[in-house]
């Protein structure tokens, strides 16, 4: 099948995922407007009869450096994308389009994420490799599922000239968007059985905030403030360098406006304080946790524990197939500092997937290597 890949309207872009039952929330036209330092280009593939059959968010990164007009250099990015038909048959045909396009528009390198499952691990797997001495990654332990058609996206992706980027650093992290997640699924399944699959100590915690008399509420833009001190002090205790607050208030103008429940704030109270908050994406049949806060004050009224099972709950009521808790550690050694936040989902009896990761294409190779060197020593 021939194909052409050219700039479509934003809305154009919309009606193509929300005819779809999920895609990323990295994908949408909004998600352009959450990164200022980007510039957003919303990209269609068409058949030879017109019909508009793909769709992707292009992020361009400009190279640093004076502007020359016709002479600017960019970074393409598409996280968690394109949307298109991955089925290895005619992939070729329907990426090397993409690069004519991104080449054409000053990009000397494509980066992107491709939505393609390799391997799963359900909450049973993963507990038993936590707890085996030999076991020091996650990729090493045997799947409950495996999808061989990722390997063959993968062949299909080295003979073109795509190079996979690392899966992370010591610590399973990839530095765009996660190679490892952890999901719930609650396709076929009642709120009881979804309840019901948590451990032990999930339900007694819900049941302890619920005796506490915790009151999780929806959040609005004027409550990202509550949000963003707690989130503050999260990310002291928990080692990683917080977002500034009008990021969160950029992503709450941008995908709310695009739709009402794109992104949701809530905010668990108990006598008077929040303790803690969190927000949740949805994009389709897909919800995502997408950041978290807490205190640790009053910890034994288990408000984040509140917070969670409200957003599952809500999310299931929208409708969702998935529960998604996003990045995850592959590393199962016990001096891993994430390896609690790992226990923490596992908790949820849930899944672990991999993700096919994310690939580049150097278009430009001596640009290609100043990149990789600037973000080594980065």
């Amino acid at each position: 099948m021939s194909v052409r890949v050219q700039p479509i309207t934003r809305d154009d872009h919309l009606a193509f995922v929300t005819a779809r039952p999920s895609a990323s929330h990295t994908q949408v036209p909004s998600w352009g407007e959450v990164k200022p330092d980007w510039l957003p280009e919303s990209l269609g593939w068409f058949d030879e009869g017109g019909q508009l059959v793909g769709a992707a968010l292009a992020l361009l990164r400009p190279v640093p450096g004076p502007k020359v007009p016709g002479l600017r250099r960019y970074l393409a990015y598409l996280p968690e994308g394109p949307l298109i038909d991955w089925q290895p048959p005619g992939l070729a045909g329907l990426l090397e389009p993409m690069l004519e396009h991104l080449r054409a528009r000053g990009a000397f390198t494509v980066r992107m994420g491709p939505p393609v499952v390799v391997r799963r691990w359900d909450a049973e797997a993963v507990k038993t490799a936590i707890a085996a001495p030999a076991a020091r990654r996650l990729r090493d332990v045997r799947p409950t599922s495996y999808d061989p058609r990722a390997g063959q996206v993968a062949d299909v992706l080295r003979r073109m000239g795509w190079r996979q980027t690392e899966p992370g650093g010591a610590d399973g992290f990839a530095a765009g968007q996660p190679r490892y997640v952890f999901q719930v699924p609650f396709a076929g399944r009642s709120l009881e059985d979804v309840r019901g699959g948590l451990n032990q100590q999930w339900r007694r915690n819900i049941t302890k905030s619920e005796k506490a008399g915790v009151k999780v509420e929806r959040g609005g833009y004027q409550d990202l403030p509550a949000f963003h001190e707690l989130y503050t002090e999260t990310a002291v205790r928990d080692r990683f360098r917080p977002r500034p607050l009008p990021y969160f208030q950029r992503m709450w103008n941008a995908l709310t406006a695009e739709h009402p429940d794109r992104m949701r704030l809530y905010l668990a109270h108990h006598d008077g304080e929040v303790l803690a908050a969190a927000t949740m994406l949805t994009v389709g049949e897909h919800a995502w946790y997408s950041y978290g806060a807490s205190t640790t004050r009053r910890r034994e009224v288990q408000a984040s524990s509140a917070v969670q099972w409200r957003m599952m709950t809500d999310a299931y009521e929208l409708g969702a197939a998935v529960y998604d808790l996003r990045g995850i550690t592959d590393t199962l050694e016990e001096s891993g500092h994430l390896l609690g936040l790992l226990r923490f989902k596992v908790g949820t009896g849930g899944e672990a997937v991999e993700y096919l990761g994310e690939w580049d294409f150097p278009l430009n190779r001596l640009l290609y290597r100043a990149l990789n060197l600037y973000l080594t020593l980065r």
